[in-house]
């Protein structure tokens, strides 16, 4: 019979295990965490999440307190956007969610279309096209500009009388910048199609921007036909991990995205989300750091943060080596490197001194890119960000372009992904780097990753997510 372990073991075991991971908090992580830099503003997010860990979003009779938190944020952030009198808004688990729905209930606005498709530019988020896999809303690519801004005029072509919606994005992430949402809303809008604004990584930032006298392009509800926008909280509202908001112009707009249930003899099932029991944590640690902040607090933060990106904007002006791909309208960098040097072991480089950034793949005839997340708490190391990125950079020139062997390459280029069988993936994964075991049997990933994603970079974007899909089930295994 084994003994239980102390909670101060558990506790410390915890504490082990996620010494590995990146730092949330100081700035340095440049993509997947968001850092106001505040700790008061941490502090009160985290006792407000466990506070409510054990309440469930259920039933919002149950629990009012839960209903009122989520009316009052829903109502800050339309007066950020715009909303007009009798908008409304749901609380989410993310961003991912927020878009899910909108697709979903633009698919059930219109039970008359039998094969729905929805617009997007090439720049929109993955989660689009997570929605058509999950919902069977085909989605109708369109590709952007030489700007990396959605191309209006060819989407407003695309929309046919299969179109139950068309989206434009403020700010795309890849890159950074803002569709012409005023154009591709009112193509949207003269052929009675909704219009999504997926401005979940800009939502809050933009406004304040445009308050601070930064141009910013029009994307709220002041634009006439947009019907919703997404918004997340746990990005530039620097709320704990878990709370976005998807808001309709109208209770008309929102209500196919409500689920009910009476086909069973238990409790009638009614969701406002596609979570039914959801801990109100997420909720109320939301609507305790946007309570702290206000409005004063998020102009301060946003004054932060564009500071940040425009000492980080000059300072890459000064590498020869690199260059921005496109002007940002918000927080987001996309940088492209010159024929001396790689985008890959930049980032590994970067690693090593400190310092997370997001490799980004090629694709559409676009080379690899460095991906640049900048938050609020990054204003006090941008100067040690830069002295990182410029030793960075000379590593990476010095040691050349990260190469992969041309016969393997040529392998590469030549799979098809839908006839790939177990032992040609595995063969894959080992000529990729990602098939390494431990003593444990567990899957380890090797220190510099350069030399895998260059690899991957080569890949078909079907052979990439085959191949990452394979890795992923390697690697959660117990």
């Amino acid at each position: 019979m084994t003994t239980a372990p102390t909670p101060a073991a558990v506790l410390a075991r915890l504490h082990d295990l996620q010494a590995g991971d990146l730092p949330v908090l100081g700035g340095r992580t440049l993509a997947y965490v968001y850092d106001s830099g505040l700790a008061e503003v941490d502090e009160i997010g985290r006792a407000a999440v466990a506070a409510y860990a054990g309440s469930n979003g259920l039933d919002p009779t149950a629990f009012p307190s839960l209903l009122q938190m989520e009316n009052e944020l829903v109502g800050f952030a339309l007066r950020l956007l715009d909303g007009p009198d009798g908008a409304v808004g749901t609380l989410t688990s993310g961003g991912t969610e927020s878009v899910l729905l909108a697709v979903q209930g633009a698919r059930d606005s219109r039970p008359d279309v039998t094969r729905p498709t929805m617009v997007i530019p090439s720049t929109a988020h993955a989660a689009f096209h997570k929605a058509a896999h999950y919902f069977g809303v085909a989605a109708r690519v369109v590709p952007v500009g030489a700007d990396f801004r959605a191309d209006a005029a060819a989407m407003a072509a695309a929309i046919d009388d299969s179109t139950v919606l068309v989206v434009a994005s403020a700010p795309s992430y890849a890159h950074g910048v803002v569709d012409p949402v005023t154009d591709i809303a009112a193509a949207a809008a003269a052929r009675g199609v909704r219009c999504h604004v997926d401005a979940c990584i800009g939502g809050w930032v933009l406004p304040y921007a445009a308050r601070l006298g930064r141009a910013v392009p029009a994307w709220t509800f002041a634009v006439p036909g947009v019907t919703s926008i997404s918004v997340d909280l746990h990005k530039y509202a620097y709320a704990p991990k878990g709370s976005s908001l998807l808001v309709h112009r109208s209770p008309a707009h929102r209500r196919p995205q409500f689920f009910a249930s009476a086909a069973w003899p238990g409790y009638t099932m009614l969701n406002a989300t596609m979570q039914s029991t959801k801990s109100g944590g997420p909720l109320a640690g939301a609507w305790a750091v946007v309570s702290t902040l206000g409005d004063a607090g998020y102009e301060r933060l946003t004054a932060d943060v564009l500071s940040a990106v425009d000492g980080i904007v000059a300072g890459i002006a000064e590498l020869p080596a690199l260059h921005l791909v496109a002007e940002p309208d918000s927080t987001l960098l996309a940088v492209g490197t010159d024929a001396t040097c790689d985008p890959f072991t930049i980032c590994d480089e970067m690693a090593a001194r400190g310092w997370y950034v997001q490799p980004q793949m090629r694709f559409a005839g676009a080379p690899a890119t460095v991906h640049l997340s900048v938050s609020a708490a990054t204003l006090t190391g941008v100067e040690d960000l830069l002295a990182a990125l410029r030793d960075s950079v000379a590593a990476a020139v010095a040691a050349g372009p990260v190469r992969v062997d041309p016969e393997v390459a040529a392998y590469v280029a030549a799979l098809d992904p839908a006839l790939l069988t177990d032992a040609d993936f595995a063969g894959l994964l080992a000529a990729a780097g990602l098939a390494a075991e431990g003593a444990d049997g567990a899957l380890v990933l090797p220190e510099r990753m350069a030399e895998v994603n260059a690899l991957l970079d080569l890949a078909s974007p079907a052979l990439r997510e085959a191949l990452l899909v394979t890795f992923l089930d390697r690697l959660a295994r117990p």
